[in-house]
């Protein structure tokens, strides 16, 4: 099934920041957030055993687990399992070792075999109190978590995740799976394969206004030949471009808050938020089915499901081509 058969809406939300990605969220305020986006009408909610060891899903489940379950769609992903004993030591997770130290402090066993694979899924059933997961993505078997032995973690998901989550799909147990990454290479590799083969995927961070270059060159020319569709994650960079300091997870570079700057100034002539623009663009690729931005306020969601409806003169995004910020390949909305 396409994943635009599956997902109900463009603007989806991503609960990576509810697992204390970058700070402590308290409790009510995850909930409030939350039901705020269940409120707003959002039915499309994204999670993963990452964020936060767990608390992610567990503060997602409190919502949805209480709606009735055709009414939404849930995707969650597998390649880490939580374990109920502590971590004692740091966590490793390649580039990204920080990225929820204000999480749980669960041990994270990472592993894509098919036995994992199901471990995974049952965890993640018993955490957000539901029956069922819609979309299944394999999560982040790439360079930026595994260096140099990224290509070993990503066979041995091809012989385990990739068949067991082609089974269940094809049972009729998910609707969907595909890759969930910060990297476009074990995209293009998995398209490649004769066997299994996904339906789509959910690209973090390289689809945005600030990089999405490379994107276009091979992955998404092969998922639009193959009919295979994107969700869009981090279509605000990580918050740079919706006013915060974080870039790929990290305080952004000089180059980029002054990349940010130059396409504020153009948004600002022309009246538009730095919101809308981001949003409106990632969503602009035909492969682009969803987007899901995350938040930890409930008045983020407005602020969202508005950036997603304002409308944006043609002139300003003939501005931005013109100015060589974007690339000359990426579509833009209206056709500019």
């Amino acid at each position: 099934m396409k994943l635009r058969e599956i997902i109900p809406d463009r603007i989806g939300f991503g609960t990576a920041p509810l697992g204390n990605m970058f700070r402590a969220v308290a409790d009510d305020e995850a909930r409030a957030t939350v039901q705020a986006a269940w409120d707003e009408g959002i039915r499309y909610f994204d999670t993963a055993p990452l964020y936060g060891a767990g608390l992610a899903e567990l503060r997602l489940g409190e919502v949805i687990s209480q709606q009735p379950r055709d009414a939404y769609v849930v995707s969650s992903k597998v390649g880490r399992v939580i374990l109920d004993e502590e971590e004692t030591g740091a966590r490793n997770l390649g580039e990204k070792g920080t990225l929820f130290e204000h999480g749980r402090k669960n041990k994270i066993v990472h592993e894509w075999t098919a036995e994992a694979t199901e471990r995974s899924i049952e965890g993640s059933l018993k955490r957000l109190g539901v029956d069922r997961l819609d979309i299944v993505w394999v999560h982040d078997i790439a360079q930026d978590f595994h260096g140099d032995v990224w290509l070993q973690k990503f066979e041995e998901a091809r012989t385990g995740a990739f068949r067991v989550l082609s089974r269940l799909r094809d049972e009729g147990v998910i609707k969907a799976w595909g890759l969930g990454v910060n990297r476009t290479e074990p995209i293009e590799l998995t398209l490649a394969l004769e066997e299994p083969q996904p339906d789509g995927f959910l690209l973090a961070g390289r689809y945005s206004l600030l990089d999405h270059a490379h994107a276009l060159q091979r992955l998404l020319p092969m998922a639009a030949e193959q009919g295979v569709g994107m969700v869009v994650g981090g279509p605000y960079s990580s918050g740079v471009l919706a006013g915060g300091a974080h870039f790929e997870y990290a305080d952004a570079s000089s180059e980029i808050l002054e990349k940010v700057r130059r396409l504020r100034g153009i948004a600002d002539r022309h009246g538009v938020s730095i919101k809308a623009a981001a949003l409106q663009f990632s969503l602009a690729h035909p492969v682009a089915v969803a987007a899901v931005p995350g938040a930890t306020k409930p008045s983020r969601i407005a602020e969202d499901i508005a950036a997603a409806q304002e409308k944006v003169p043609a002139g300003f995004w003939v501005d931005l081509r013109q100015s060589g910020l974007v690339s000359p390949q990426a579509p833009l909305p209206g056709g500019a």
